[in-house]
């Protein structure tokens, strides 16, 4: 859309044979007017938070329902929540994770490229020139024949500070702003799940040995039965039959062991992966953990508005909402002028008379660009922006709502497994003691080999599931602190 110039361009001799310029007092009354309306009010509404939105009822910013449990104590989650564990190899694994993170890389750079659109909406409110210049022929054609023509030039600069007063600029870089800290709370969640998943592999490689482990105990009281029930066999108090039993178990126990392995090598590759790192250059001290990292002390995990501050997906639905309000704006600011304090100066004649004073020109005055507005389009796209907003709302709501979920999920499901794995260690305790029992009435001939076989099943039973459920019981932890939304802070 071409400027048009409010204060005219005007002229007057300077005494010395060139040209002046000189502004007339209807050009000066408007440029002072334009310069009095620079204060109007911003169009379209300022983003608050909503009254009505989810994050500030009571009931999501008191204690959580399921952190009632004694596991829990409602006191802060520090930020770096897995030094907890008082392992320093986790806190190694955990920061070179979020140094090296490909992820981290990719939404570092988006987070870059965010941060480049608010400079350049930015730069819409600063002083923009242009240089331009050219030359032209006019050749004038009449029935009488053809004449010479004449060579013209044009050179000059124009020069245009917007004053904004409708707030159109103003708004654009608020949306902008809050899209770039939508970025960073996108970022900060990628941080989040690199530094739960880090902890969770860590884990789950070190809970694969101590499966490995357990079952190489159940599976050596199993070879121990065989070597007696073949001993017995061979002194006629055992049959073929028993034999074969005891044989079938140990087979049983051994055919565990491959998929045990591969537990643990998946969780090598994982978190070799996590670092940065080619699978196959995993921490080679891991291999060999026997278990995984324990607390010894009951999680902290303080309350719904501590979880509603930290969690930054929470965070980044609220910028995205704001962003959206402010694109109110700048769709309200389509029912006014764009006006614009410019100047331009240059000369302009034939290439005869370059650099004499009477092609000179010089203009000063508001300038102003109004595409006089089809008010039923820009309405409707100022309802367009209103609906995108009331969906923003909605997903704010969503997110928060989201996240009391899944913090509330993951609380209730690690005091269960808390419970399950004490009866487990209970009901694994009973299982070795009635195995050893059997096992002693067996080689006394006081039992039958039936009752040692489903004592020592029973025993390799309880121990495989305890075993589960410690590695279990880890990951309900990790579930926990992730959904805690700790560990982006740098």
């Amino acid at each position: 859309m071409p400027f048009v110039a409010l204060g005219p361009d005007v002229r007057q001799d300077d005494g010395r044979g060139g040209v002046a310029p000189a502004l007339t007092r209807r050009g000066l009354s408007a440029s002072i007017l334009a310069l009095g309306l620079a204060a109007c009010t911003t169009a379209g509404p300022n983003y608050a938070r909503p009254d009505t939105a989810v994050v500030n009822r009571p009931a999501a910013q008191g204690k959580f329902d399921s952190g009632t449990e004694k596991v829990f104590v409602d006191t802060p989650l520090p930020d770096h929540w897995w030094q907890l564990y008082g392992n320093p190899r986790l806190d190694g694994f955990v920061t070179e994770a979020l140094a090296a993170n490909t992820d981290l890389r990719a939404a570092d750079a988006n987070l870059r490229r965010a941060d480049a659109v608010v400079a350049e909406v930015a730069a819409g409110r600063t002083l923009s020139t242009v240089l331009g210049g050219g030359t032209s022929l006019d050749r004038p054609y009449t029935s009488g024949g053809n004449l010479p023509g004449t060579l013209d030039y044009n050179l000059g600069i124009t020069l245009a500070y917007p004053l904004d007063l409708s707030g159109r600029i103003r708004r654009g870089i608020e949306a902008a702003q809050g899209d770039a800290e939508a970025v960073a709370a996108a970022r900060d969640t990628v941080r989040v799940t690199v530094a739960a998943e880090t902890a969770r592999s860590y884990a789950a490689a070190c809970t694969a040995n101590m499966v490995l482990a357990a079952n190489n105990r159940v599976l050596a009281l199993q070879r121990q039965t065989l070597g007696v029930t073949q001993r017995l066999q061979r002194g006629g108090r055992g049959t073929a039959f028993d034999v074969t039993r005891a044989r079938t178990a140990v087979d049983q126990s051994e055919a565990l062991i491959p998929a045990q392995i591969a537990t643990r090598t998946a969780a090598l590759y994982r978190l070799a992966t996590l670092m940065g790192r080619t699978p196959a250059d995993y921490p080679k001290d891991v291999a060999t953990c026997a278990r995984p990292p324990a607390l010894t002390r009951p999680l902290p995990i303080g309350d719904g508005s501590a979880l509603i501050r930290r969690r930054p997906d929470i965070r980044g639905a609220e910028r995205t909402l704001a962003a959206a309000t402010a694109r109110i704006g700048v769709a309200t600011a389509n029912l006014y002028p764009q006006v614009s304090l410019g100047g331009s100066a240059g000369f302009t004649g034939p290439v005869s008379s370059l650099g004499s004073g009477n092609a000179f020109h010089v203009g000063l005055g508001p300038l102003i660009s109004w595409s006089f507005p089809n008010r039923p389009v820009v309405r409707a796209q100022i309802a367009q922006a209103g609906a995108s907003a009331d969906q923003a709302l909605a997903q704010f709501d969503s997110t928060t709502l989201e996240a009391l979920r899944q913090t509330e999920t993951a609380l209730s499901a690690y005091a269960r497994e808390g419970d399950r794995n004490a009866a487990l260690r209970r009901a694994q305790s009973s299982a070795a003691r009635a195995a050893d029992q059997a096992g002693t009435l067996y080689r006394f001939g006081r039992t039958d080999f039936l009752s040692l076989l489903t004592a020592q099943a029973a025993l390799t039973t309880a121990q495989a599931n305890l075993a589960a459920s410690d590695a279990l019981l880890v990951d309900r932890q990790v579930d926990v602190f992730k959904a805690l939304g700790g560990g982006w802070q740098a």
